[in-house]
């Protein structure tokens, strides 16, 4: 059985994804406030919707400064912090989003001590991920380390903790190389492959390695 977990980027889309949690059997739910929303969270229906029990993250939430016309950014960070205290308060883990903002975002994340969470679409380079590894946090890898260029992405992979390590879509973006359109999940096996050979693993042993690591990061998920 393959499973996935829906991230809400606001608390519509939250709403949507609790209920496709709630009827497909393989479905799981994480409720957030992405910041690049024009408009504040909704912190009250997102904690309710919180509660339920197929949520098993707060997310997609984090800074987003590369667009100074999308995103107030100066009313993000205060969004961030009220997305981390949902989360610490619930316990459930955050999923964070980081584009021109590592160093606030790393901040705003230590402001929040025994936060768990994971660091998705994980782009960076090693220093910057031994940091967020020093929190605590997952870093999770997209197709984008499949590409030619992104050698510097597959040492960081290569050299993460196996207890860290995380896969996604991050669909529809972060396409595989020689993949066009809009991501599918079954892309996913190409991510897979590129961390599984940069590991030195087979991809029977990297998918054990990831339900381990699912498992342990989000408390709810249930996986057969």
């Amino acid at each position: 059985m393959t499973d996935l977990i829906a991230m809400g980027v606001d608390a519509a889309s939250s709403r949507r994804a609790v209920a496709m949690a709630e009827s497909l059997s393989g479905v799981w739910a994480a409720v957030g406030h992405h910041p690049l929303n024009q408009s504040p969270p909704d912190i009250a229906a997102l904690a309710e919707l919180a509660q339920h029990p197929r949520v098993v993250a707060v997310g997609e939430v984090g800074l987003d400064h590369a667009d100074e016309h999308r995103g107030p950014h100066d009313a993000q960070e205060d969004w961030f912090h009220a997305c981390c205290h949902l989360a610490a308060k619930t316990g459930l883990p955050v999923c964070v989003h980081t584009r021109d903002s590592t160093e606030a975002v790393y901040e705003g994340l230590r402001a929040h001590p025994g936060l768990s969470g994971v660091m998705h679409y994980w782009v960076l380079d090693w220093e910057w991920a031994r940091r967020f590894l020093d929190l605590g946090f997952y870093l999770s890898f997209s197709g984008v380390i499949t590409r030619g260029s992104r050698q510097e992405l597959r040492e960081v992979a290569r050299r993460l903790p196996a207890d860290r390590l995380l896969l996604e879509t991050d669909a529809p973006w972060g396409t595989p190389k020689g993949r066009s359109g809009a991501m599918r999940p079954a892309w996913l096996l190409d991510t897979a492959q590129t961390v599984a050979d940069a590991r030195g693993l087979s991809l029977v042993e990297l998918g054990e390695l990831e339900r381990a690591n699912a498992r342990a990061l989000f408390g709810r998920l249930r996986l057969d």
